[in-house]
């Protein structure tokens, strides 16, 4: 098995070469945000969208444009507005006098990343547009079916619901996101750093094009084979379980708990881990990579009652009082 283990961190560390140099590009607009910048390579490597939360002008948006331009693939922005419609995002048929039928004209959801700016400012019906993208890779328009290009990935960002005009993302749409990321404010040296660097009118740094579809897809097949250890396997399952039935595992949080994780959770905590460990030039998975990624695969996934709005508990208090209680392997 160590044989098979030093072979995989021999794979990981070639494959993984692009890594460094792509933060390296990242941090010539983004100051800080080394968490953000580091998930939203998580999201890409596990082929898992991401969700971004957090008052405007944390760079979100500058973030994902960042990433993009440090790929050659395709990219296109969404600014979702309450007036959207469906047709907006995935495209229509549009009917052809000349000839009596239809042709089909291909929305912005057809690229390889997709920014969805402001999400929550759209509709419910505009947001069931995504459902299908999002989970299945493809889009039906009419009677046609439409597979989408690999990379696939939709990087969204939502202002905090308590903020004006903004619509709650229905539970089915949310759980499709991988990861949801909490951005907060810069240290104070970090906004010092984002006054020199950004408060001018021209010559606004850029970001290169580094790294190719193929390398991405690459390394996506290096992650598959990156060795999780059977009890590493159990308290992944055990962290996901112990959000619908804490009781079973002693820890004493039924009463805020609404609804527990899905079993998407548990396949996101395992390629998120994976990929955790991926851009640390690792071929194998520790439980300290299922806790560094567990609070953002699990926070929108557990839904607390009122009981525990009532105390001011939130998700998140809930899932680390299972990570403080739940036994490490």
């Amino acid at each position: 098995m160590n044989t098979g283990i030093s072979a995989i961190n021999d794979e990981v560390q070639r494959a993984s070469a692009f890594v460094q140099p792509l933060f390296g590009e990242l941090n010539k607009v983004i100051i800080g945000q080394r968490y953000l910048l580091e998930r939203l390579c998580i999201g890409m490597l596990a082929n898992g969208h991401v969700l971004l939360e957090g008052v405007p002008g944390l760079a979100k948006t500058l973030s994902v444009k960042a990433l993009a331009a440090s790929l050659n693939v395709k990219f296109s922005r969404l600014q979702f507005t309450p007036d959207m419609l469906p047709a907006d995002v995935i495209g229509t048929q549009i009917y052809n006098p000349q000839s009596g039928g239809f042709t089909t004209r291909k929305g912005p959801i057809f690229a390889n990343l997709v920014l969805a700016d402001e999400i929550n400012r759209a509709p419910a019906k505009v947001q069931s547009a995504l459902l299908e993208a999002l989970q299945e890779k493809q889009v039906t328009i009419g009677d046609h079916t439409f597979h989408l290009d690999e990379p696939f990935l939709v990087l969204a960002t939502q202002n905090p619901i308590e903020q004006e005009g903004t619509y709650p993302l229905p539970e089915a749409q949310v759980d499709r996101f991988m990861l949801k990321l909490k951005i907060t404010y810069p240290t104070r040296s970090e906004e010092r750093q984002i006054l020199d660097l950004m408060a001018r009118t021209t010559n606004l740094p850029a970001v290169g094009q580094i790294v190719e579809p193929q390398q991405i897809l690459s390394a996506r097949k290096v992650i598959n084979e990156i060795y999780v250890d059977d009890k590493v396997k159990d308290y992944i399952v055990d962290l996901v379980c112990a959000t619908r039935d804490p009781q079973n595992y002693k820890i004493n949080v039924k009463d805020y708990i609404q609804m527990g994780a899905s079993p998407r959770a548990t396949i996101a905590l395992t390629l998120g881990a994976k990929s955790h460990a991926f851009l640390r030039g690792r071929g194998y998975v520790t439980p300290q990579d299922v806790k560094s990624i567990g609070m953002d695969v699990l926070r929108h996934r557990v839904t607390v009652t009122y009981e525990a709005e009532a105390e001011e508990k939130t998700s998140e208090t809930v899932i680390q009082k299972i990570f403080d209680e739940l036994p490490v392997p």
